[in-house]
């Protein structure tokens, strides 16, 4: 449970940390999303639960898409969002993606979303260190 924890909160720091994302709960503090220009490219739920913490993200392109749907425990993303391409990832399972993978789909779904203006501040930054995690 703790390292699905540690997990989610770097994928949370990375996500808030593309330009312009903006955290909201907008169903209570359980259900965290993060957004940019006033869409969601992640849904990462909390990591204070009962539960082992997952998120969702937009995977369009079908070679990261299927790769996701390969994770233990990976499900289209319920309320119809699966049939657009939402993945839903649990990062309590043996075997979950690393932090890295998932920092990676991510910026996919974010790159879906985002305005082109985004797209190019991100690209124009300079390639930072790969994300790591500590166990």
């Amino acid at each position: 449970m703790k390292a699905a924890v540690r997990k989610w909160e770097t994928v949370r720091a990375f996500a808030l940390g593309l330009p312009e994302a903006v955290e909201e709960h907008p169903w209570g503090p359980e259900d965290g999303v993060v957004k940019v220009n006033k869409k969601i490219f992640v849904f990462l739920g909390n990591a204070d639960g009962p539960e082992p913490p997952g998120l969702s993200v937009k995977l369009k392109d079908e070679a990261l898409h299927g790769h996701a749907m390969t994770a233990p425990g990976a499900a289209p993303t319920g309320y119809g969002l699966g049939r657009a391409g939402w993945v839903s990832v649990p990062l309590g399972e043996k075997g979950a993606p690393s932090a890295e993978v998932l920092c990676e789909w991510v910026e996919e779904s974010y790159r879906t979303v985002a305005l082109k203006r985004h797209v190019r501040e991100l690209d124009a930054r300079s390639p930072e260190p790969a994300t790591r995690e500590i166990d």
